[in-house]
C-alpha cells in the first residue's frame, strides 16, 4: 500500500521560501511519475508541478513558474518541492500525488501559509 509522508510546510512571510519533502514508501518509487497538487480554503485541488519516473517531462502551472522547482530523489524514494519568492496566493496544503494503475494516491498533505 503507497504511503506519503509530507513535510516543510509551515507559516512564512511574503517572498520567503520553504522546501516541501514527501517520503514514499508501498510503491516503486523509481518508475513512477510524481505530482504536487495543493488545495486553498474553498478552492478546488490544484496541479501545481509534476516530473516524469527519470526527472524528464517536467512541467509547473503558471502561477509558480520560475519561482518553484519539483525535483526527486529515487534513491530515497522522495519527492520535493522547492518554493521560492513565496506569495500570500500561495497559501494552501500541498500534496503530493501519483497514480498507481487506475488508482491515485495522495499524502495527507502539508499546510503552507503566507502572511505579513
Amino acid at each position: 500500500q503507497a504511503q506519503f509522508v509530507e513535510s516543510g510546510g509551515g507559516l512564512v512571510q511574503p517572498g520567503e521560501s520553504l522546501r516541501l519533502s514527501c517520503a514514499t514508501s508501498g510503491f516503486t518509487f523509481r518508475t513512477a511519475s510524481m505530482a504536487w497538487h495543493r488545495q486553498a480554503p474553498g478552492k478546488g485541488r490544484e496541479l501545481v508541478a509534476w516530473m516524469g519516473y527519470n526527472g524528464d517531462h517536467i512541467g509547473y502551472v503558471d502561477s509558480v513558474k520560475d519561482r518553484f522547482i519539483i525535483s526527486r530523489d529515487n534513491g530515497k524514494a522522495t519527492l520535493y518541492l522547492q518554493m521560492n519568492s513565496l506569495k500570500p496566493e500561495d497559501t494552501a496544503a500541498y500534496y503530493c500525488h501519483t497514480t498507481l494503475g487506475f488508482a491515485d494516491a495522495w499524502g495527507q498533505g502539508t499546510q503552507v501559509t503566507v502572511s505579513s
